[in-house]
């Protein structure tokens, strides 16, 4: 099952066990950024309109796709978004296959750091974010596709010690194309 989230208005989404205090709530006021949590793990993912893509894909337990193991269990869905990346025009990417890479600031930002199925471009930068909750029943993958990564924006959301904008340049790969263009190329390359 899949699941595409529009953004309408600004949100800065925190994971689940992300401490609040990771965040200046009143910058976050000034800038008119909602502070909303997500039942997955990673840092904070800032969401703007017409900036970012949301989509979630559930997967059932059952299905031949599941793999047990956790750092493992999103590859084949960081496979097809690489897929559906260069369907894009953006051909040159790597699916992360290792043990979770994390910076700095990877415990206040998502794109400070790569987890298993994750896309990177070769040229640097996230392309897609994947987190997932896990239950019995199945998996829950949340990915992130930026079409604008605004470091400055990122930056001035956190409390000291915070992430500077030279910090977080650079660590997210925009992707140009419409929402539509984007889910077509993703939903042809899940089936």
């Amino acid at each position: 099952m899949l699941w595409w989230f529009e953004v309408d208005s600004p949100a800065i989404v925190l994971g689940s066990s992300q401490p609040i205090e990771h965040l200046d709530l009143d910058a976050c006021r000034r800038d008119g950024v909602d502070v909303v949590r997500r039942r997955s793990g990673g840092g904070a993912v800032l969401m703007r309109p017409g900036e970012s893509h949301w989509v979630d894909v559930l997967l059932p337990r059952d299905d031949p796709r599941w793999d047990d193991d956790i750092g493992r269990s999103a590859w084949w869905l960081g496979d097809c978004w690489a897929r559906a990346l260069a369907r894009l025009g953006l051909t040159e990417t790597t699916v992360h296959r290792g043990a979770m890479v994390t910076g700095r600031w990877s415990t206040h930002v998502c794109f400070a750091g790569v987890g298993g199925g994750e896309v990177v471009a070769d040229a640097g930068g996230k392309a897609v974010g994947i987190s997932q909750r896990r239950v019995r029943a199945g998996a829950r993958f949340q990915c992130v596709v930026h079409h604008r990564w605004d470091a400055e924006a990122n930056a001035r959301l956190f409390s000291p010690p915070a992430p500077t904008a030279g910090d977080l340049a650079g660590l997210a790969t925009e992707i140009a194309c419409s929402a539509a263009e984007l889910r077509a190329a993703f939903v042809a390359e899940l089936d």
